[in-house]
């Protein structure tokens, strides 16, 4: 990203004359160049390109809504068609060049180009002004600890915090370790007015810093033959494997990795993989690569979307990572899974079926929400895993882990001191989440906030009080006390899923994941429906109204 600087202070007028639109595109005449950034899918078919168009257009009318103003641009990254030719299109925003983060917006349509509103979180322009702190100041104000920055601060419009209103503000990114060993990278945004540091990112997504170990006994592989050997690859499902980082570690600078743990692809003779136990390197290699297939599976079957990014190709796992590496991880910069072998007395290897589709998962919210890592968007994020990969388990069907609403239960060994990582039906069983949203829930770990939302899903799906599901006992309470019936699991996926995709931008907070799953909701049964009814007295009941 190229470093700059405002210079000039403008009146924020958008002018159907000052606009040049292509399909792609929105940019204001006097806007210049863009900042680089890696370029998005082109919509693809005749249909979504003629919906980016409209969509493009008609933001000349409705610039108030979407808070736009002269020096924006607008890029279409992605383009939802539903079957009755409504369309749902999602834009970035760029400001005098300057990515706006939190700025991108969701266009919704009629199959005719009739406006149907937005999704978007800024509150209110961004204002034009020149920063009064140099980046050698926001550079210190974001190094903290034993952290190093790495590359040069670059300008940006910071709009993900709390107000969700735009400030211009360096952004410095920073590496290092986690506590556990989880390789680490941080993108500060410091106020280029103030010096205060707006919001801290972790771009390594992390699975609660605990691990897991699963073996899901005899399970069906789809492989590739190599000459002599098999390879486990899997072509049936865009090529997707799994490595052995032979207890390695990444040592990374920006986006660029020095020296990536390797990914030493697992062969055998036979094309039969794995003994059940540890003391065979490919058997947690089977648990990762079972996960993978099963999750790609959930999301074709059930949404019909083909891998992480919907466009067929596959991503790869890689196993043994690190010494004792008690934690997973996705990483976008390489498009991949993490697993370590856990540290033998809390947490054993984390390659359980729940913990490879929550990771996967993470890529899914990057190539569509793109939920920020930090605040109530992190927790989002963070539960978005959580309630798919519990959804990937009862989708499974695999007797030797059932179905249920708990995170991790498989990967916890006796010295770790609870059933499992986190607890659905009531989060705060944990100890640290929240069971219902306050104003002190955007400030603890996404680990924690995401306990609103996935209380807020089992209260949709199974609805509250005590119950029993496949054995397990759960016994979920409302923070208004009230009675919530359970709309079903299959119907509460879809109505996330179809938020995630369709109405939550980058900076969605708990009041607009309400807003996004009640959208969704009403598409899907309508807005007279129990579940849309449903959806409403759910979130009341862990205190977002």
């Amino acid at each position: 990203m190229t470093r700059r600087a405002f210079t000039s202070r403008r009146t924020l007028l958008l002018a159907a004359a000052t606009l040049l639109t292509t399909a792609g595109t929105v940019v204001p005449a006097s806007a210049g160049t863009t900042a680089k950034a890696p370029s998005p899918p082109e919509p693809r078919s005749s249909a979504a390109r003629q919906a980016a168009e409209r969509a493009l257009d008609a933001l000349t009318g409705h610039a108030g809504e979407i808070r736009a103003g002269d020096g924006q641009a607008f890029k279409v990254v992605r383009v939802l068609l539903d079957r009755d030719g409504d369309s749902h299109t999602r834009m970035t925003r760029t400001y005098d060049g300057l990515p706006v983060l939190g700025g991108d917006v969701v266009v919704h349509q009629s199959g005719s180009g009739a406006w149907r509103g937005s999704s978007g979180s800024l509150a209110g322009k961004p204002a034009d002004s020149r920063p009064e702190i140099g980046a050698s100041t926001a550079e210190k104000r974001a190094v903290t600890g034993q952290r190093k920055a790495e590359g040069s601060p670059a300008l940006v419009v910071e709009a993900r915090t709390a107000d969700h209103k735009p400030r211009l503000a360096w952004r410095v990114q920073t590496v290092g370790r986690q506590a556990d060993g989880t390789p680490s990278r941080v993108l500060t945004s410091v106020d280029a007015a103030t010096g205060r540091v707006l919001l801290r990112e972790e771009m390594i997504r992390t699975e609660a810093g605990d691990g897991k170990s699963l073996y899901t006994g005899t399970v069906p592989l789809e492989t590739t033959k190599s000459g002599g050997t098999y390879q486990l690859k899997d072509p049936s499902r865009g090529g997707t494997y799994t490595g052995d980082a032979e207890n390695e570690t990444d040592l990374c600078v920006l986006v660029w990795c020095l020296r990536r743990a390797p990914a030493t692809v697992f062969t055998d003779a036979d094309n039969h993989w794995g003994s059940g136990t540890t003391a065979n390197r490919a058997t947690v290699a089977v648990d990762a690569q079972f996960g993978t297939s099963m999750t790609w599976d959930f999301y074709k079957k059930v949404f019909g979307r083909s891998g992480i990014n919907g466009d067929g190709k596959g991503s790869f796992n890689r196993v043994h990572y690190g010494d004792g590496y008690a934690n997973a991880f996705w990483d976008d910069s390489c498009f991949c899974m993490t697993y370590g072998d856990g540290d033998g007395a809390n947490l054993g290897p984390l390659t359980s079926l729940d913990v490879a589709a929550h990771e996967m998962s993470h890529g899914v919210t990057s190539a569509t929400a793109n939920l920020t890592y930090s605040g109530e968007s992190g927790g989002l994020n963070e539960a978005t895993s959580d309630i798919m990969a519990a959804a990937v388990e009862f989708y499974a069907n695999n007797p030797a882990d059932v179905g249920d609403y708990l995170v991790g239960e498989e990967v916890v060994l006796p010295g770790f001191g609870r059933r499992a990582l986190r607890f659905m039906d009531k989060p705060s069983k944990d100890g640290s989440s929240h069971d219902a949203w306050s104003t002190e829930t955007k400030n603890v770990d996404v680990h924690y906030s995401s306990g609103v939302a996935n209380h807020f899903f089992y209260l949709l799906a199974e609805g509250s009080g005590a119950k029993t599901i496949n054995g397990v006992a759960y016994s979920s309470p409302t923070s208004n006390g009230s009675t919530v019936k359970g709309i079903g699991r299959d119907a509460a996926t879809k109505i996330w899923y179809r938020a995630l995709t369709t109405y939550m931008t980058s900076s969605t907070d708990y009041k607009g994941a309400r807003t996004a799953t009640l959208n969704a909701a009403k598409d899907l049964y309508g807005a007279g429906s129990t579940q849309y009814s449903t959806v409403a007295a759910a979130w009341s009941a862990v205190n977002v109204g």
